[in-house]
């Protein structure tokens, strides 16, 4: 089962830059397929290569600005409205959060265990 009607998704796929997405995608192969860094993230543990991450594919492959840059639209460590929680990033519009970003470890297996901690966060006080 697709998670978008094809014909929607072709009309967006339509719009998109094709030579835009030929440079993320070289951007994202010269550093993500590289083995070497590769067998290092494998080896790091998460919170070593959580800024890394979020630099690398958000804002230099997928033009996302990352704080503390100005105008940026996306943001590492928001604190949970509802409890002391903090996702590792979030997509900012508008100065509110619109996307969390929740990274795990490679060794990460059982995603059942950390389903509230992705899935659980609270960015609007109900106002």
């Amino acid at each position: 089962m697709s998670l978008f009607q094809k014909s929607v998704l072709n009309k967006y796929l339509k719009t998109l830059d094709k030579k835009k997405i030929k440079a993320a995608y070289q951007k994202f192969t010269t550093f993500f397929h590289n083995p070497t860094i590769i067998q290092n993230i494998r080896d790091d543990k998460e919170e070593q290569f959580q800024y890394g991450f979020l630099q690398k594919l958000f804002d230099e492959v997928l033009d996302y600005t990352i704080n503390p840059n100005p105008d940026f639209n996306l943001t590492t460590e928001l604190k949970n409205l509802k409890g002391s929680k903090k996702a590792d990033g979030a997509i900012m519009k508008d100065g509110k959060a619109v996307g969390v970003i929740e990274l795990k470890g490679t060794k990460t297996k059982e995603l059942s265990k950390i389903t509230d901690q992705a899935f659980g966060y609270s960015f609007t006080d109900g106002a």
